[in-house]
């Protein structure tokens, strides 16, 4: 693995917030997909790069499945947390909640998987420290990581044969 000190889930969690505009949305008033994926990105990234202290890539978005309409007006709200780390690539669950700043009502409207790889400066694949694991939540979680990881590199290996 790597001889770098394990660093907690805590230590990376991001959240980001926008309101969403008319720019954001369709004629619909609902938000685009795009805009809400485009967060999901940047804040898995961002988490990824706190843990790894490095630049990183994105490799894999899992599917990403739209619950129901982010709107105009309302507030966005993405937190991410690395729920894996491998020798150089690190799982984020992003989570998307959705509140209508007027009434108070929120609501998860997607949940997320991204894998990113740590990149050293020449743009080469680098070692991430381990994630250390404080509750069974966590330790479940990076079970069910280490799975989809598992099946990842199952279709990948499909794809290319």
């Amino acid at each position: 693995m790597t001889d770098q000190q394990a660093k907690s889930i805590a230590e990376s969690r991001v959240t980001l917030s926008a309101m969403m505009g008319p720019q954001d949305t369709n004629a619909l008033g609902n938000v685009h997909g795009g805009v809400i994926m485009k967060m999901v990105d940047e804040v898995g990234g961002l988490a990824a790069m706190r843990h790894a202290r490095a630049p990183v890539v994105t490799v894999v978005i899992d599917s990403m499945t739209f619950v129901e309409p982010v709107r105009v007006g309302n507030l966005v709200q993405c937190s991410a947390e690395l729920t894996y780390a491998g020798r150089t690539s690190m799982e984020v669950r992003v989570e998307v909640l959705t509140e209508n700043p007027i009434t108070g009502t929120s609501s998860i409207t997607n949940t997320a998987y991204l894998v990113y790889v740590a990149l050293d400066p020449e743009g080469r694949p680098t070692p991430v420290p381990p994630l250390l694991y404080t509750s069974d939540e966590q330790r479940e979680r990076a079970q069910r990581a280490q799975e989809r990881q598992a099946y990842r590199k199952a279709q990948r290996a499909k794809e290319h044969a």
